[in-house]
């Protein structure tokens, strides 16, 4: 994506041999070969990519605690029919603990308090013994990392609905939030109301669950420290005073408008798990999913409640010795990205990314969802992340297929322009007030409820982000749009998020070198042929920053501790951000400077025969801090887009 107004790199980062260039050009030639078959043979019958989509130990821990919900024990002895499979999520478990007897959450991350205390749970209740061993190590490490009250709150909601945990000292989550007016529930963000909401039924009818007779977690309580909810200030303290409310509602409120209340969450589930695979698609929505509907007495054999269990077991993979969750599904993410990749890397005429377009124009969401509350008027486009989801499209997939299929050619040519128009206008329509984009909605951005007392998630709210914003950009940019309204005040949201050192933060990939290098990339987009200093500027910052950072093996790193301290944190090269690094420089014109050469001989290096490159590293995020994603796929598509020069 060459931008011929950008600064060339110093005639000095220039001087290579014009034999050492060919050597390089026939090097680089071979490993772009090598790496579009191994993708293209990935490719489903169908034309769709999909790997594997793997998080922590929290999937399965949470796994063994909804098996207890649906298996409930008699007296001490708890011997459900699904024993043998809860084994194997034990053993999964178990194969990932730390040295010092903790779970971390992304990969070479230190032990984290509420992943350890969800381990030690569903480890005991699998029948690993307390007594030494990896449970008495689990539980040391809980301790030092504050106890059991260090957790957050959906831990402590969990174990509260078995009795593991005073009820009294858990946040409330109420089903009147259904009904509450100014459609307060659409000021949350997506997932969070998708996983509330059915929470809510859970709460309010599932108080007869019990553990084991005799079982416990009282071991894992820091002796001395209080279990009720933390003393906040400001409006903080307003929520927890509505907390102590809905606490005596629940006990003394009218049953009739709680009985109404329940009814209107139920009705909106149900609603949701309509032309989708699972209530928001993603693991924990479809768990409290399972256990509303189980709450509401429906039989085992209701065909929702079917439906529901069927689909959240089609997140398993369950393979020769795994037993591994997925949080969801990512094909039609992979799909865009493995076919835009490979139409830079020159195969846009390919009749495999024919059927990839094909099976992409299935995909497009044609009915309207939650985001359509404040785009009432807007015609529905756009696609999801996972196979169905109609409720929730997304401006990042919609941006992305957007992208490829300005390579991959669908058969029906008259069909493909029509569904682009409607994905183009429905993205537009999608930015918000501020001039960027967030994931699902407009202007999910009302600060005050990350005051709630079941805010710790820390994914409340969907503002806009520089990720998103950078590659929505580069999409209008790259098909025609870079005069128009929308991109302008686009690349003046960027510039206003640049961070001091250069760097943009990254909401979806970790973290500054994800932001960065899509950030970089809408903007030289939206700049091309005409820059303004303050684009070239930032641009040029950006670049600088980039260089610094670049480990001395070539390679870039990062960790997802970058979330934690606000700033970036090195982590050993690995190949997705190495190729984001890349392709950042390129963006800046800096494609053949002393850096990029360096990254791009880390890639040429590491890339295997078969043309796979290893990689270990947790370089996705779900939620900040909280949760985070390995994408199978981001060590094959992302190193091809930068040797294709993308």
């Amino acid at each position: 994506m060459p931008y011929e107004w950008l600064e060339p790199a110093p005639a000095a980062a220039r001087r290579v041999p014009e034999h050492g260039r060919r050597a390089v050009r026939d090097e680089t030639r071979s490993a772009l070969e090598r790496s579009r078959e191994r993708l293209f043979r990935s490719q489903s019958a169908e034309g769709f990519w999909c790997g594997e989509l793997t998080a922590d130990t929290t999937l399965e821990s949470d796994y063994i605690l909804l098996q207890l919900w649906l298996h409930q024990p008699e007296g001490a002895g708890w011997n459900p029919p699904t024993r043998e499979r809860i084994g194997r999520a034990a053993r999964s478990i178990l194969e990932r603990q730390l040295p010092d007897g903790g779970f971390n959450i992304y990969s070479g991350g230190p032990s984290e308090v509420s992943a350890t205390v969800k381990a030690y749970c569903a480890l005991k209740l699998a029948g690993v013994s307390p007594d030494g061993g990896p449970l008495a190590a689990a539980r040391e490490r809980v301790l030092a990392l504050g106890g059991l009250q260090a957790a957050n709150s959906y831990v402590k909601i969990n174990l509260s609905l078995f009795g593991l945990y005073p009820r009294r000292h858990v946040p409330s989550v109420p089903p009147e939030i259904v009904m509450l007016p100014g459609n307060v529930l659409y000021e949350m963000s997506s997932w969070t109301r998708s996983i509330l909401v059915p929470l809510s039924i859970v709460q309010a009818r599932g108080a007869n669950r019990r553990a084991p007779t005799g079982f416990t977690v009282d071991e894992l309580l820091l002796p001395g420290v209080s279990l009720a909810l933390p003393k906040r200030k400001g409006l903080s303290i307003l929520f927890h005073h509505l907390d102590r409310m809905f606490k005596v509602w629940e006990k003394r409120g009218s049953e009739r408008i709680r009985g109404a209340a329940i009814r209107e969450a139920e009705h909106w589930i149900l609603d949701r798990t309509r032309f989708t695979e699972g209530l928001g698609a993603i693991y924990p929505a479809m768990m409290y999913f399972i256990m509303a509907l189980d709450a509401l007495d429906y039989p085992a054999d209701h065909p929702d409640l079917v439906d529901a269990i069927r689909h959240f077991e089609s997140l398993l993979i369950e393979t020769g010795g795994r037993f591994i969750f997925q949080p969801c599904v990512s094909p039609i993410w992979d799909t865009a990205i493995s076919a835009f990749a490979l139409g830079e890397a020159g195969c846009a005429g390919d009749p495999r990314l024919t059927r990839s377009a094909d099976w992409l124009l299935t995909k497009e969401v044609r009915r309207k969802g939650d985001w359509s509350v404040k785009r009432p008027d807007t015609a529905p486009s756009g696609w999801a992340f996972e196979f169905a989801n109609e409720f929730y499209p997304d401006i990042d997939d919609t941006a992305m297929v957007l992208l490829a299929l300005m390579h991959a050619r669908a058969s029906d040519p008259k069909a493909q322009a029509a569904v682009e128009a409607r994905a183009m206008n429905w993205l537009l329509a999608m930015q918000s007030s501020d001039g960027g984009w967030a994931a699902f909605d407009v202007d999910n951005n009302w600060a005050v409820l990350n005051r709630v007392p079941f805010a710790d998630h820390n994914a409340m709210l969907d503002p806009t982000c520089p990720d998103i914003t950078g590659r929505v950009l580069e999409c209008l940019c790259r098909r025609g749009l870079a005069g128009h309204e929308a991109a302008r005040r686009g690349a003046a949201y960027l510039l206003q998020a640049q961070e001091r050192d250069g760097s943009w933060y990254g909401r979806w990939g970790v973290n500054y070198i994800y932001g960065s290098f899509l950030a970089m990339r809408g903007l030289a987009a939206s700049a091309a042929g005409e820059p303004s200093a303050a684009v070239k500027d930032a641009i040029a910052k950006a670049a600088e920053w980039l260089r610094a950072i670049q480990n001395p093996d070539g390679g870039w790193g990062e960790s997802c501790a970058s979330y934690d301290r606000d700033g970036f944190v090195p982590a050993p090269s690995c190949a997705s951000q190495t190729a984001w690094a890349v392709l950042g420089l390129r963006a800046a014109g800096q494609g053949e400077s002393a850096a990029a050469r360096r990254g791009m001989r880390f890639l040429l290096d590491r890339q295997g025969p078969d043309g796979a490159w290893p990689e270990s590293a947790t370089t996705g995020t779900g939620f900040p801090n909280v949760f985070y994603l390995t994408y199978g796929m981001y060590r094959d598509y992302f190193p091809l887009l930068a040797l294709a020069g993308g």
